[in-house]
């Protein structure tokens, strides 16, 4: 498994103190501003875990079925509709470039639990489904021109021999402080590696971050 450098944290203000001056002495000293420094984005984690719904359910008229085989079959899709924002953050955090996993969960069903894995083939961008009024998560608070949702796009990967159920998942002390078990509901999760690294000996076999 590739091993992923964090970028070292900044400090959010200068010092109060001032640097030594080489002005005249005898001149009323200046004081130093306090200037804010930007908070770097937090890296991704290089593995998530993305929610869908494989059994059919109308939303305003339409099937919003999507299964680990819908996406087999089509190769990759856009993932759209999240109208969560701490979900929505979570998906401006992935990056294709590194290679990023997501662990594929059927939700809300009579079995819920992780099919497969997909992978990130492109990174955020704003969600237009939000702007159809014809699509079953229309927003018409969205705004194109300062667009509120996000989406990326993923590619499958792999469908498990076995669908890993919730009710197991939640018996394995190495998950016990997993989002899957403590924020059940979101949609988009970060997993740690230690946590997807687990998740794959139950699978028998998982992707990295980074292979092809």
């Amino acid at each position: 498994m590739q091993t992923r450098k964090r970028r070292a944290k900044t400090d959010a203000s200068t010092s109060n103190e001032a640097e030594p001056s080489d002005s005249n002495p005898n001149e009323p000293s200046k004081r130093v501003k306090r200037v804010k420094l930007a908070v770097p984005e937090p890296i991704s984690s290089g593995y998530w875990l993305i929610k869908a719904e494989p059994e059919t359910r109308l939303e305003r008229g339409k099937d919003v079925a999507f299964s680990i085989d819908h996406l087999k079959d089509k190769g990759s899709s856009e993932w759209d509709g999240v109208r969560n924002y701490e979900a929505r953050n979570n998906m401006r955090r992935m990056r294709f470039g590194l290679g990023d996993i997501c662990l594929f969960y059927h939700s809300n069903c009579k079995v819920p639990g992780i099919a497969g894995t997909a992978r990130v083939c492109k990174e955020a961008y704003p969600d237009f489904s939000a702007w159809d009024p014809e699509h079953p998560y229309f927003d018409p608070k969205s705004d194109k021109e300062s667009p509120k949702w996000f989406m990326v796009d993923v590619e499958y990967v792999s469908k498990f021999d076995r669908l890993i159920p919730l009710k197991e998942l939640q018996q394995c002390n190495a998950l016990k402080t997993m989002a899957l078990i403590k924020k059940g509901r979101l949609s988009v999760q970060p997993v740690t590696a230690a946590e997807y690294e687990f998740i794959g000996t139950l699978a028998g076999t998982v992707e990295q971050v980074g292979s092809e």
